[in-house]
C-alpha cells in the first residue's frame, strides 16, 4: 500500500492531501509551525478547506506534522512548494531546493518523488534530481523514481476543485509514468493526461498561465488604447465576444502566485539558451504597469477637482489578487497603495476577505466597515470584484466622497465610476 507525504500545506498542498486521504494513509509535511498547528485543530487559514473537512483529513488519519521523523515511512512523497520569483524577476528555487534536500534525507529504495510546483523545463531532472542522489546515496531511475505533476489550483474557486479539474502526469521511466498516473486517476474524477516525458509536462504548466498572461495584456493595452479614444472597454468587449472564437477576457491587474510569475521562469530558461523573449517580455511590462497607470488616474482626478494630494484620504476596496479569496500572493493592489504614499495620500484599505494577523496587511490601514455616510474620501478605487462590492450604491459612493466623488473602476463593477478600467 503507498503511504504518501505531500510536502507543503499551503494552498495546493492541503487540497491535495485531503483528497488522497480519503484513499490512502497520508502525512502532511510543513516547515511552518503555526500552520500545522492551526490544522491540527481544524482551521485552514487558506479557506481551501471547510473546518468540516479539515477535521475529516484528521479522522481518515491524516497526520500534519513538521517533524522528518514521522515521514521516513512513506514511499510517495509529493512536493507541493511555492516557486516564485526574486526581486530581478529571476526564479528563486530555494524552497523547492530545501525540500528537496528534506526529502532525500528519508529517502529509500523504490521511492517516488512527485513534483507539483511550477518550474521551467528541466527543473525536475537537472537540479533536483542531482539533490535527491547527492544527499541520499541512491540512484535515480535505478533506486528511486521521480514524477511531475503540476498543480492546477484556482484559489478560491469552489467549483473546480483539485479531483475536478483533469491533471497532468509524467513519470521518470515509462513503468513509472503508469504508476504516477494510475495513483492521480485513483482520486482524479476529471481525469487525467499523461505527457510523455516530466520536461513536456513541466513545459505545459509553465505555458498555460504565461498564455494567459499575453492574452491579459492585449486586452490591457486594448484599454489603454481606447481609454484615449474615450471608447468604454467593457462595451468593446461585450460587442467582441459575440463571435464565437473571441477569447473574452477583461482588462485588470495580473497578480498572484502563478500567472504574474510563471512566465519568468520560462523567460529565465529562453534567456539561459540565447533567446529574447520579447513577446513575454512585452507582455509582462504591460501586466506589471497597470498598478501605476491606475494610480496616476486617480492622482489626476484629484489634481483635476483641485484636491490637495498630500494626505489625501484615499479608500482602497480590495487588496486580495483576486476576488472572493483571502490570497494576498503578489496582489498588484500592493502597488497601487505604493505608488498613492509617494504622493503622500493617506490610504485606508477596506477588505472583508484578509487575515489581517499576516504580516503583509500588518503594513495597512484597514478599516471594519465601510463608512458610508463619512463623507471623507478624496477618491475611491475598487481594485478587487469581491462580490459584496457589486452591492454598493452609486449614492453610497458619493455619501462616503469628500466633495466631487472620484470613484476608480478597475474591477468594471461600479455603475458610474469616475473613470473605469
Amino acid at each position: 500500500m503507498n503511504k504518501i507525504c505531500v510536502i507543503g500545506l499551503g494552498y495546493v498542498g492541503l487540497p491535495l492531501a485531503h483528497a488522497f486521504s480519503e484513499k490512502y494513509e497520508v502525512v502532511g509535511f510543513d516547515i511552518n509551525q503555526s500552520r500545522i498547528d492551526e490544522l491540527n485543530s481544524g482551521f485552514d487559514r487558506t479557506l481551501e478547506l471547510t473546518q468540516s473537512q479539515v477535521h475529516e483529513s484528521i479522522a481518515n488519519g491524516m497526520k500534519f506534522t513538521l517533524n522528518i521523523e514521522e515521514i521516513k515511512d512513506c514511499n510517495i512523497y509529493i512536493v507541493t512548494v511555492p516557486t516564485p520569483i526574486d526581486d530581478s524577476n529571476e526564479p528563486d528555487l530555494t524552497p523547492i531546493i530545501k525540500s528537496s534536500e528534506a526529502v532525500a534525507k528519508v529517502l529509500k529504495k523504490g521511492d517516488i518523488v512527485i513534483y507539483e510546483s511550477t518550474v521551467y523545463p528541466g527543473v525536475t531532472e537537472e537540479i533536483c534530481v542531482p539533490i535527491l542522489e547527492n544527499f541520499s546515496g541512491l540512484k535515480f531511475n535505478e533506486t528511486f523514481f521521480c514524477g511531475y505533476s503540476p498543480e492546477r489550483i484556482n484559489p478560491g474557486d469552489k467549483e473546480h476543485t483539485v479531483t475536478k479539474i483533469l491533471k497532468i502526469t509524467s513519470g521518470s521511466t515509462p513503468e513509472i509514468a503508469i504508476k504516477v498516473d494510475n495513483l492521480y486517476k485513483s482520486i482524479i474524477t476529471a481525469g487525467t493526461h499523461m505527457a510523455p516525458t516530466i520536461k513536456v509536462a513541466e513545459a505545459a504548466k509553465v505555458i498555460e498561465n504565461t498564455q494567459r498572461d499575453v492574452n491579459i495584456a492585449l486586452i490591457n493595452e486594448l484599454a489603454m488604447i481606447f481609454d484615449l479614444m474615450k471608447i468604454n472597454t467593457h462595451d468593446v468587449i461585450e460587442a467582441a465576444a459575440t463571435k464565437w472564437n473571441f477569447i473574452n477576457l477583461k482588462p485588470g491587474l495580473v497578480g498572484g502566485h502563478c500567472i504574474g510569475v510563471d512566465p519568468y521562469y520560462l523567460t529565465h530558461k529562453a534567456q539561459s539558451l540565447g533567446y529574447m523573449p520579447n513577446l513575454i517580455l512585452g507582455a509582462r511590462q504591460i501586466n506589471n504597469g497597470m498598478s501605476k497607470l491606475i494610480a496616476d488616474k486617480a492622482i489626476k482626478k484629484m489634481v483635476k477637482f483641485d484636491k490637495k494630494l498630500k494626505n489625501a484620504n484615499v479608500l482602497v476596496m480590495g487588496v486580495t489578487f483576486k476576488e472572493n479569496c483571502p490570497d494576498m500572493r503578489n496582489s498588484k493592489v500592493m502597488d497601487i497603495i505604493k505608488e498613492l504614499e509617494e504622493f503622500e495620500c493617506h490610504v485606508e484599505v477596506y477588505d472583508y476577505w484578509v487575515d489581517r494577523s499576516d504580516k503583509e496587511t500588518k503594513k495597512l490601514n484597514f478599516i471594519d466597515a465601510l463608512p458610508l455616510n463619512c463623507k471623507k474620501y478624496d477618491s475611491i478605487i475598487v481594485a478587487v470584484g469581491h462580490d459584496k462590492f457589486k452591492e454598493i450604491s452609486t449614492l453610497d459612493y458619493v455619501n462616503m466622497s469628500n466633495g466631487e466623488p472620484i470613484i476608480i473602476d478597475v474591477k468594471g463593477i461600479v455603475q458610474n465610476p469616475t473613470w473605469r478600467l
